[in-house]
């Protein structure tokens, strides 16, 4: 899936509500993420990180975890990226009351917009299996919503973060 949209924000506020950090703002304002752990830090730009969400769709997708190693970067530009994929952690095993989600290569850009630094362009691009025993007309009815609902939460919580 991927996801394109204009915030009216600087970069700046985007990062802070998005970047992928323990007690960062994105627990707060999606509601597909209920908590975020940094398992280990390898560098000050990698992390092995967990994710977990809470149950959705009317409970029908129970509630999931997911393990990656994270890639934080900025470029030249000021353009910010989080690039995740999953992988397997000795310190992290699967949890009890969580089925173990797979995200393949994965990512999302904020990108400054020439001439106009209260506007950012997001994109966001992912490719998850959610696990367990879903039908494939439950994940497809599932992530479109949820794509529109990240973009629209994002932009209330900018405005928030700026108020």
């Amino acid at each position: 899936y991927r996801g394109e949209g204009i915030v009216p924000a600087s970069p700046q506020d985007v990062w802070e509500c998005i970047k992928p950090v323990a007690g960062g703002a994105r627990t707060r304002w999606d509601q597909n993420v209920k908590d975020f752990e940094v398992v280990e830090a390898i560098s000050d730009t990698v992390s092995v990180c967990r994710t977990t969400t809470p149950s959705a769709f009317m409970k029908i997708i129970s509630p999931r975890e997911f393990v990656d190693v994270v890639l934080i970067k900025q470029y030249e530009d000021g353009t910010m990226l989080s690039a995740a994929t999953n992988v397997e952690h000795p310190l992290c095993p699967p949890q009890p009351n969580f089925v173990r989600g797979f995200n393949y290569p994965c990512g999302c850009f904020c990108i400054p917009l020439p001439g106009e630094t209260d506007r950012t362009q997001l994109l966001s691009f992912f490719q998850t299996d959610l696990g367990g025993y879903l039908p494939q007309t439950v994940v497809d009815s599932f992530f479109p919503a949820n794509i529109a609902a990240f973009y629209s939460n994002l932009t209330k919580a900018v405005k928030a973060l700026k108020a």
